[in-house]
């Protein structure tokens, strides 16, 4: 009888299919296995076919449905082992699998693949261009030193005409070998032959250091040699298994594509990565952590930060996952948690106390008694914000150096008169604060990064998830807590997701990634229906770059080549006269997805602009007996029941299937979250850039289904918009 196994691959793309497509999958599945091998190639219902096109002759389609293919590699040492790589619509599937070839490594002895008709294309091209330069990336390394550390022919001819690192990745995975490509990495960023053999081979246990001396691998030793991405099926229940309990396990899977990215060799100072969403950003910082607590020495120390406690639980418990049983222990040497409650610990640890936040009605107060006996023609808001993106933003700590400091990201003309007035009503907003034992989360971050700048670094590695949110108070408190060396920060974020007032100059903060940025554009977790909706609300904004501001002469950020692979329905859009109509569809749209697309109530989510909305949607639900929880209640994986949060809850998160309900006029833009233009006209688009991409966060949640509902009047943010 054949056996089966499934690649990692072939179980992504299975994982974003409609429930229905997924039982064909399976349906077909249980037939391959049960069938001998002569059989298979009889079956009309497995229709095994040889495809004359394709680079490898191992190559093998397979019927799933009318519409899908399923990619097997079929064997050539007798085995009978046969691996499927990929399932998607028919033409895909031939195209991705005619320029596709399979290989085992000379030195891990593990399966790899590469894009054949890529890398030739590459080969001549760089060929042509280093003509023109006599020094090459890998000269100093001689063929029998490449072969013993796994490189083969063609990515041996790739490797010399390689001129510098930048060449090099260009021709990053999925295109050429992982495995071999992180060797060229490694040994492109200095590390001796040896060093590479320690850190990348011998930990796969492979004890002969030369080519000549290994013996002969079969394909389904290959296989087996490579179980992080391709697992046997073993019984009936094994696909379902997968589908369910594995589940978990995708949420840290790093595509080849990203791992030159998480497993980098050393950065010579901080490093950063951006990307849209889906592109597996957080899943890269998780890597890089287990990458930094493997390779560092015992008693270093690691911060891994974001923006919310519901992410940072999210995160620790994902590098759990990732550890395992066996990297457990290096739990104990990393911190998860936000900037805001690192702050308040260290403010805490030194004075035996930190001051409780202040809510935002309180602060209001607070202003307004502050500017009770000035007569100043601004509003509380326009107080706070040049208290907290002029003040705090610079870390001003005199009248003085408020005076002669640039208000950058103020579009209000500020006097020297009026900056005195300004400054006295800041005084007495602080004293008062402090009278009362309070202040905001800002104040105390810029608290804690004095104290932090006094009593030294706290770890040797920080790693910062959702970087495009945090205030240039937060980055200070992160910049003192590690000393300025190499691989001493590593970011990720995406500009596009910026929800919060908080557009910074990092280099002016001591983070300066210039020439240590990469970029991810291939999304993995959206259909390119909903990616491409999605994105048509942020065309035309002005999205700064992430990091830059003015003072680095930061341009704008863009969606272009940003794309998916995957491929579903199109997002849905319609008005009701009325909330009941807009709740009513919404129970029916829930209920299609859960009884007829087969998806798990706990893989739905319904996202609201306000708490109101929130309280309603789930008091609805339950009133029909669709069963739903709260997200702020934190409920854990075995919690079954459809997700509910507001849109600003729903950061960091992903759901099979998403519901953006009351997208009115009157809740985005929220008036009261925009300054008006009158008042500033900078703060103004600043604060409306903030609503599109808060509208922008709430669609990119789903993966398979996406619907956009609204009861009264539209809003005009759900239209694209256009230079």
């Amino acid at each position: 009888m054949p056996r089966l196994a499934l690649s990692d691959d072939f179980v992504a793309d299975l994982i974003s299919l409609q429930r229905p497509v997924q039982k064909e999958v399976n349906d077909t599945i249980q037939m391959f296995r049960s069938l001998t091998v002569p059989q298979l190639h009889a079956s009309k219902g497995i229709h095994l076919e040889k495809l004359e096109r394709a680079r490898d002759p191992r190559i093998r389609t397979i019927r799933v449905t009318k519409f899908y293919r399923g990619v097997l590699l079929a064997p050539d040492d007798g085995s009978e082992l046969f691996t499927l790589l990929r399932v998607a619509p028919h033409d895909e599937a031939i195209n991705w699998a005619c320029k596709r070839a399979y290989s085992v490594n000379g030195a891990t002895g593990g399966l790899e693949v590469r894009n054949v008709e890529a890398l030739e294309q590459m080969e001549s091209y760089f060929e042509t261009k280093a003509v023109r330069t006599p020094a090459r990336l890998f000269a100093h390394h001689s063929d029998t030193v490449l072969r013993d550390l796994g490189i083969d022919e063609q990515v041996m001819r790739l490797a010399r005409v390689c001129v510098t690192a930048d060449d090099l990745t260009v021709m990053a995975p999925p295109m050429m070998p992982a495995d071999q490509y992180e060797v060229l990495e490694y040994l492109a960023a200095d590390y001796s032959p040896q060093d590479v053999w320690e850190q990348l081979i011998a930990p796969r246990g492979q004890t002969v250091r030369t080519a000549d001396d290994r013996p002969a691998v079969t394909l389904s030793e290959a296989i087996l040699n490579t179980p992080n991405s391709i697992v046997e099926v073993t019984g009936p229940g094994e696909l379902e298994r997968i589908l369910t309990e594995d589940f978990v396990r995708w949420r840290v899977f790093l595509h080849p594509a990203q791992r030159r990215h998480a497993y980098h060799p050393g950065f010579n100072g901080p490093a950063q990565v951006t990307g849209g969403p889906g592109t597996g950003k957080t899943v890269v910082a998780l890597h890089r952590v287990r990458h930094l607590l493997r390779t560092g020495r015992e008693g270093d120390r690691v911060l891994l930060t974001t923006f919310t406690n519901a992410m940072a639980g999210a995160l620790r418990d994902s590098l759990a996952l990732l550890l395992g049983d066996a990297d457990a222990q290096l739990l104990d040497r990393v911190d998860v948690t936000t900037v805001d409650s690192l702050a308040a610990r260290v403010v805490r640890e030194t004075r035996g106390s930190s001051p409780k936040p202040l809510s935002s009605a309180a602060e209001k107060s607070a202003w307004t008694r502050a500017a009770a006996r000035e007569d100043l023609p601004w509003s509380e808001r326009f107080l706070s914000q040049e208290f907290r993106n002029v003040v705090l933003a610079q870390g001003l700590r005199t009248p003085e150096e408020y005076l002669r400091c640039v208000r950058r990201g103020r579009g209000t003309q500020v006097g020297r008169v009026q900056r005195a007035r300004l400054w006295r009503v800041m005084e007495r907003f602080t004293e008062d604060l402090a009278s009362r034992d309070s202040a905001t989360y800002t104040m105390v971050c810029d608290q804690a990064a004095r104290l932090l700048a006094e009593q030294g670094p706290r770890y040797r590695h920080v790693v910062v998830d959702e970087a495009q949110d945090l205030h240039p108070a937060q980055w200070r408190v992160l910049r003192a807590c590690v000393a300025e060396q190499a691989d001493d920060l590593f970011l990720v974020g995406d500009p596009h997701q910026r929800i919060y007032d908080s557009r910074v100059s990092l280099r002016s903060l001591g983070v300066n990634v210039r020439g240590r940025t990469s970029r991810l554009r291939l999304n993995y977790r959206s259909t390119e229906e909903i990616l491409r909706w999605s994105a048509s609300l942020l065309d035309g904004q002005p999205v700064g770059r992430l990091g830059e501001d003015d003072e680095d002469g930061g341009g704008r950020d863009s969606l272009r080549g940003y794309r998916s692979e995957l491929h579903g329905r199109d997002p849905v859009a319609r008005g009701h006269g009325n909330q009941d109509d807009e709740l009513r569809a919404l129970v029916e749209q829930i209920r299609t997805w859960v009884d007829q697309d087969g998806v798990k109530p706990s893989e739905v989510a319904v996202c609201a602009r306000f708490n109101t909305l929130v309280d309603a949607v789930i008091a609805r639900l339950r009133r029909e007996g669709v069963p739903a929880v709260a997200v702020k209640d934190d409920p854990g994986p075995s919690v079954s029941g459809v997700r509910v949060a507001t849109m600003h809850a729903m950061k960091g998160l992903e759901f099979r299937c998403v519901a953006v309900v009351g997208v009115t006029s009157n809740v985005l833009p929220f008036a009261p979250q925009v300054t008006p233009a009158d008042e500033d006209a900078v703060q103004h688009r600043s604060d409306l850039l903030a609503e599109h991409c808060l509208l922008f966060v709430a669609c990119t949640r789903a993966r398979d289904a996406l619907a956009i509902s609204w009861s009264g009047e539209r809003s005009r943010m759900l239209d694209p918009v256009t230079d």
